[in-house]
């Protein structure tokens, strides 16, 4: 059978935008359809917006130390106007390099919402198209839970484009966006309420890490209410909003924003045309090549549940085009020793194991840990410490998890996410000569065990 296409994609996200792109370099016949914006979550409502409001929180830090330094400032006015518009003007130069890079491939561009009609067949806006290969990349949304008011409380995707910054903000959840968000806006000014219907937010971090960023949140002034949940939201004659708790307290806000999790973007897509599987979570299910229990369907993102990152969905897209039309230059997706950041104020780093999964995996554990106040702020009021934590395995005195809180740790465990893929052993570390003076240094001057 003759396809219009070797390869279409569902989705001009990270992911999605990579196999294309690559596929075509291949010499595939390739088309991507799109129904929202080019670049996906992570260009338009995740890490590059996010990362922009990020910066505009901490100019604050940067004003209350600049005194120490010798500076003397007129009280600041910071305008949400204006930082939303310069970064809408950057969110449409990334769509416009986005089409470039795709259209430049000779890729095939529909902006139209793509839908599943057989396992190798794609309509979209009314017109059908075949495929040897079809790539499901739509990624994720985030969702609400089913309670009273839901329609009430706003979600990161709404975030971006609020007109004016709320005077009072309840964030809802204990994952890396509700920490990242509070930040943000207790950060800009907002008052804010971090809520967590857990012990201590967020889960599957380093126990080390959780703690210190609590206790550095609640230097800075940021409310965190632990073990409470919502149970419906109402709006008040004068348009600000009740949050009732299930212990039967009420709060009241200008905002609630909810970062409660995501699920995948499934919505009218066609699965049912064909005989692609989820798993018991949701998700489509893939085995080790990306391939649904439809062989000519492919998924990969957020999607399928995996590690939800933009690497790794950049990862996954490259592997599969590499695997279609490059076997030769085929690799799988190495998913141990993924080094990532939460941009919280003050930031994590993190790569490799926790000391609590390497205790679990069964490793005898050394454990080397320091805190301090960095060299920065010694000319200011300022008392926030950075943590550093190296989990070495004891018997074979590899490392294996690196740990941080504190300014730059985004910029510095992307170093040592290729020391830990590489290996290396906590005598190399020792034996690696630090910058100086540097906060990253700290990695390898540790020489005591903590525990």
């Amino acid at each position: 059978m003759a396809f219009d296409f070797d390869l279409f994609v569902i989705g001009a996200g990270s992911g999605g935008v990579r196999a294309a792109r690559f596929a075509a370099g291949f010499g595939a016949r390739v088309a991507v359809a799109e129904s929202r914006y080019l670049g996906g979550t992570c260009v338009n409502v995740g890490c590059v917006p996010k990362k922009l409001l990020v910066y505009g929180a901490h100019v604050a830090d940067e004003l209350e130390q600049a005194a120490g330094f010798g500076w003397t400032l007129e009280e600041g006015h910071f305008d949400w106007g204006t930082l939303i518009a310069n970064k809408n003007r950057e969110i449409e130069r990334l769509n416009g390099i986005y089409r470039n890079l795709l259209v430049n491939s000779g890729v095939t561009l529909l902006q139209g919402h793509a839908r599943l009609t057989g396992a190798n067949e794609v309509e979209v806006d009314g017109q059908r198209y075949t495929a040897e290969h079809i790539l499901i990349a739509t990624g994720g949304w985030p969702q609400v839970p089913d309670i009273p008011g839901k329609e009430l409380a706003i979600t990161s995707n709404e975030a971006f484009y609020l007109k004016d910054l709320p005077r009072r903000v309840l964030v809802v959840g204990g994952g890396y966006i509700a920490v990242e968000f509070a930040g943000i806006f207790q950060g800009l000014g907002a008052d804010t309420t971090l809520l967590y219907r857990g012990d201590l937010f967020l889960r599957g971090f380093d126990g080390s890490v959780r703690t210190h960023l609590k206790e550095e949140l609640e230097k800075r002034g940021l409310d965190l209410q632990f073990n409470a949940d919502i149970q419906r939201i109402d709006k008040l004659e004068d348009g600000r909003l009740k949050a009732t708790l299930k212990d039967g307290r009420e709060l009241v806000a200008d905002c609630v924003f909810y970062a409660t999790g995501r699920r995948p973007m499934l919505d009218n897509l066609g699965l049912e045309n064909t005989g692609v599987e989820l798993d018991a979570r949701g998700y489509i299910r893939v085995d080790e090549q990306y391939q649904t229990t439809a062989p000519s369907i492919l998924a990969i993102g957020d999607v399928i549940g995996r590690v939800q990152l933009t690497p790794v969905a950049l990862a996954e897209g490259m592997a599969v085009a590499r695997r279609l039309f490059k076997p030769e230059q085929y690799r799988p997706v190495d998913y141990q020793n993924i080094p990532t950041a939460v941009f919280s104020q003050p930031p994590i780093g993190t790569v490799g194991l926790t000391e609590e999964q390497a205790l679990e995996a069964g490793h005898k554990v050394q454990v080397f840990e320091s805190r301090f106040r960095a060299m920065k702020l010694t000319l200011t009021d300022i008392q926030e410490k950075t943590l550093m934590k190296l989990v070495v395995d004891a018997q074979t005195d590899k490392v294996l998890g690196c740990h941080m809180v504190g300014p730059d740790a985004g910029e510095i465990i992307q170093g040592l996410g290729i020391a830990l893929k590489a290996g290396a052993t906590k005598q190399q570390f020792d034996e690696t000569i630090g910058v100086h003076p540097t906060a990253a240094e700290e990695f390898v001057t540790m020489r005591t065990v903590t525990r």
